[in-house]
């Protein structure tokens, strides 16, 4: 256990930090104006089940967007609903993504605040582990992430880990709103962080988050006159939101706010599979902030064409599209939908673009290839192919006919392979995941052909009978690959390899011509090294 000294006013507190045991914008229908907070309110009604989803983004004065989860039954002022949209999937607008995610729990708890209740801090924890533990599998939430990409092809992959926890003992600040007796705004939640993450030398970037926990009776708004405060206060409008910003020391810092909502019916349902009261806070924040800042950690990623981001869009209020199926049953009869390391628990789905709808986890589907670029290339391999199709998730092997080739997955449609060496002809391009191999097309085929590389020697005289060899690739064995000096076929052909043949040049007037090499129809394309002189 590290121990490190306190900041602020208050010199003397003590700051615990416990290792890890484990290792926008959119659409906008009306806008108002309340003292320094602008507030842009997109709200969506889905087509999910008899549910409805509503999508919150806020501009703060400054200009930065916040994205949050409204509260349960409670309307977010001057929002209204957009046309259902029930099946618009996520579309990239150019912000970044998440590629891993490293996280970290930032209690603040100074000396004489609420407590929190036992087992709260230990359950998050917790959760945040078995997350790392599961890490690059397919069997929660956080795999559906792994389909979306950043304009680099980059996935947002399923790469967790829990850096440890925070406790932060400096007091409050003096109360920033005043909609009740502990209120802060968030100006003053990121200024905490800010100065922490700074004085303690912490990561500051798109691969790290913090989680900031207070305890129960410490509420925030977004700002000093706003009326838009967390689902304790008396002015309820989210249970938790997410953002990002610029540090005075460089970098960016990824946060999440989630107060304390266990036990508020519009954040948390009552199913506590853990029997903790941690599980309120995963299914009335935590998990839906996480997951919409790894595909949309600066507001300005992946969401729909009505604003909502992948955790909006299933947030319906509906158990049916929300959650989806149970899994089963806890022993204190509370249902779960989610197995992580073998621990069970319960929160919302998370939108697919694949299906276009909520999704549990990522359902493996067998690979289908509808595309591949280029079509052809040496025998010799090395040619970087582009494969387009659908499924490609979790893709472990790509074959070019019976060869097994070198390959990136991009996205859950794209790869990008090298071809590997192969005989001359044409093969089909295939790949393979735990759901099974793509299915054999015209679509997949790859030509492998014959090239010639050099000749030597590369001059001879117009009467041809000068012994060549014929370096390249591709070539059958003995006499079965024809060889043409512009023209006329060469004589006397032998392959001793795949890239060696020797002949005799054919007769020929006076030029410079190229050799070509064909074998079963297939001829090998011009190259700088097949010229042949006659003189």
């Amino acid at each position: 256990m590290e121990r490190v000294s306190g900041l602020g006013a208050s010199a003397s507190a003590c700051d615990e930090v416990t290792p890890a045991t484990g290792g926008a914008r959119s659409r906008v229908r009306r806008a108002f104006r309340r003292g320094g907070l602008v507030a842009v309110l997109a709200s969506a009604m889905l087509a999910l089940g008899a549910g409805g989803a509503s999508a919150v983004i806020v501009h703060l004065g400054s200009g930065k967007p916040l994205s949050y989860q409204p509260l349960r039954g409670v309307a977010p002022p001057s929002a209204r609903p957009l046309a259902p949209l029930a099946t618009a999937n996520l579309i990239y607008h150019g912000g970044p993504v998440m590629t891993s995610n490293t996280n970290y729990t930032f209690y603040w708890a100074p000396s004489g605040s609420p407590a929190y209740p036992a087992g709260y801090q230990q359950g998050v924890n917790r959760y945040l582990e078995d997350l790392a533990h599961d890490s690059g599998g397919d069997q929660n939430v956080d795999s559906v992430a792994t389909q979306y990409t950043n304009g680099s092809g980059e996935v947002v992959a399923y790469d967790s880990h829990f850096a440890g926890a925070i406790v932060d003992t400096n007091p409050y600040p003096k109360n920033g709103c005043k909609k009740a007796p502990i209120c802060l705004t968030d100006a003053q939640l990121q200024a905490e962080l800010s100065s922490y993450i700074a004085t303690h030398a912490l990561p500051r970037d798109l691969a790290h988050e913090y989680f900031l926990l207070t305890p129960p009776g410490v509420e925030d708004c977004f700002e000093a006159t706003g009326g838009e405060c967390s689902a304790g206060s008396s002015s309820p409008v989210y249970c938790a939101y997410h953002g990002s910003f610029a540090s005075g020391g460089g970098g960016v810092i990824v946060y999440s706010n989630d107060p304390y909502v266990t036990g508020n019916s519009g954040c948390d349902d009552g199913e506590h599979p853990n029997e903790s009261p941690s599980d309120g806070a995963l299914q009335g924040g935590l998990s839906h902030e996480h997951n919409e800042s790894i595909t949309d950690p600066e507001l300005n990623a992946w969401y729909g064409p009505e604003g909502n981001e992948n955790g909006d869009k299933c947030r319906t209020f509906e158990a049916a599209s929300e959650f989806g199926t149970p899994l089963g049953k806890a022993p204190d009869g509370s249902r779960y939908n989610q197995l992580i390391n073998a621990r069970e628990y319960w929160y919302q789905q998370e939108w697919s673009n694949e299906g276009s709808t909520c999704k549990q986890r990522h359902a493996v589907i067998a690979p289908a290839v509808t595309k591949i670029s280029p079509i052809k290339g040496p025998a010799s391999g090395g040619t970087v192919v582009k494969i387009t199709g659908s499924g490609f998730t979790g893709a472990t092997v790509v074959r070019f006919g019976t060869q097994s080739a070198s390959f990136t997955v991009t996205s859950s449609s794209k790869i990008t392979a090298t071809a590997p060496s192969q005989a001359t002809g044409t093969v089909d391009v295939t790949v393979t995941n735990s759901a099974g191999t793509s299915a054999l097309s015209a679509a997949d085929h790859f030509k492998y052909t014959p090239s010639v590389t050099s000749v030597k020697p590369s001059s001879g005289g117009t009467a041809g009978g000068t012994s060549v060899t014929v370096t390249g690739s591709g070539f059958a064995l003995g006499s079965a690959t024809i060889f043409k000096f512009g023209s006329p076929k060469a004589t006397a052909v032998n392959c001793s390899s795949s890239t060696s043949c020797t002949m005799l040049s054919p007769p020929h007037v006076a030029a410079t011509v190229n050799v070509k090499a064909t074998v079963n129809g297939i001829a090998s394309p011009k190259s700088s090294g097949d010229q042949f002189t006659y003189s």
